[in-house]
């Protein structure tokens, strides 16, 4: 596995793989790898000729009151497990490769990034389809691998590319999580044990609401309400929002049909913590 950090040395590699007919697989990461990144890197091993990771903790995303300082890094670590994964070419570059002096564009997602984490989290979507874009063109991939933990990205990455005519695949994987149900994440690592208990609560909401739904409920109004029952409202999970979307638009949905997410944002102690669930709604309802 090739390591470079500048944007001068990932080139060439790219044009002489491209050069060679070989098809490129591309993961963007923030690092803290974990098996759900793992699960993107050997989803494009087995489907790409040549594989490149990134390693970018994108400052812009980040808000005024947020862990950027904090968020984990570890390269070395990470380079490892890229590497064991299938990674032919690790890019980890500074800030100032991605940043240069005088850097001014913004990338902004209308509609879709007002909404939920959107307005949660003022700015974060066009730090997210700003770095995105600017690697997708600094890679040039045939497919770019994504994980459904952060459908909201991941909805916001699918639009952009459609809207700019993007010659890249956005691939999408599921949600990898701990054997206690927990979807893995790099800000699991600042939970203590007794938040830990704590945070399993929100993927056993998920599932209350998949089992109502599948039961027949079909009042979006309803199924939020027996998430925040089974979150527990005294029990130190604070909830910032619980919606039912469509899974392209995120537009809050008025009944439950087709293809719908359940979404959760919520505190654990310090931690704020995402997740979601995706159910496909039949035709009996109560």
């Amino acid at each position: 596995m090739m390591s470079v950090r500048q944007v001068g040395d990932l080139r060439p590699t790219l044009v002489r793989a491209r050069g060679d007919g070989k098809s490129i697989g591309f993961v963007p990461t923030m690092g803290a790898l974990h098996e759900g990144h793992l699960s993107l890197i050997r989803e494009a091993r087995r489907r790409d000729d040549f594989v490149v990771v990134s390693v970018y903790v994108n400052p812009t995303q980040f808000g005024a009151s947020e862990d950027l300082a904090r968020y984990p890094r570890d390269i070395e670590r990470d380079a490892e497990l890229a590497r064991s994964a299938g990674c032919d070419l690790f890019f980890c570059p500074r800030d100032e490769e991605i940043y240069p002096a005088g850097f001014s564009t913004n990338v902004e997602v209308g509609g879709l990034s007002a909404l939920l984490e959107g307005a949660s989290r003022p700015g974060h979507f066009a730090g997210v389809a700003t770095i995105v874009l600017k690697l997708l063109n600094l890679v040039g991939p045939s497919r770019a691998y994504f994980g459904e933990k952060d459908a909201q990205q991941l909805a916001v990455v699918r639009k952009m590319v459609r809207d700019l005519d993007l010659p890249v695949e956005i691939v999408s994987m599921p949600t990898v999580r701990e054997s206690d149900g927990l979807a893995m994440s790099s800000r699991n690592a600042y939970l203590s044990e007794p938040e830990r208990a704590l945070a399993r609560r929100i993927p056993e909401a998920l599932e209350a609401a998949r089992a109502e739904i599948a039961g027949g409920e079909r009042s979006p109004v309803v199924v939020r309400e027996v998430v925040a029952a089974a979150l527990g409202r005294e029990s130190g999970v604070r909830v910032e929002y619980i919606a039912t979307v469509d899974p392209e638009t995120f537009a809050l949905l008025p009944s439950l049909r087709g293809e719908i997410l359940v979404l959760i944002a919520a505190r654990v102690g310090a931690t704020r913590l995402i997740d979601n669930v995706r159910v496909r709604v039949g035709e009996a309802a109560r």
